[in-house]
């Protein structure tokens, strides 16, 4: 009895990307790159604002390199 593989759905779009005609793969991707940097950015924004808020709270430690591998090193 032959078993059959799943396919993963990365798989599957990579397939999928395969069969379509060159124009449409470069849009593709231009359009899948615009997303990935809005994504990263909507990413940063969140992270900005979670620092300030723990800065806000009191919450973060301040002070140099030296300091924080002193800090490690104990």
């Amino acid at each position: 009895m032959i078993e059959k593989k799943e396919t993963s759905p990365f798989q599957m779009a990579l397939e999928a990307v395969e069969q379509l005609p060159l124009e449409e793969k470069e849009m593709l991707f231009e359009i899948a790159y615009h997303r990935l940097i809005e994504q990263r950015r909507a990413y940063l924004s969140q992270e900005i604002a979670e620092a300030r808020e723990a800065y806000h709270r009191g919450t973060v430690q301040r002070g140099s390199v030296a300091d924080l591998l002193a800090e490690l090193a104990e």
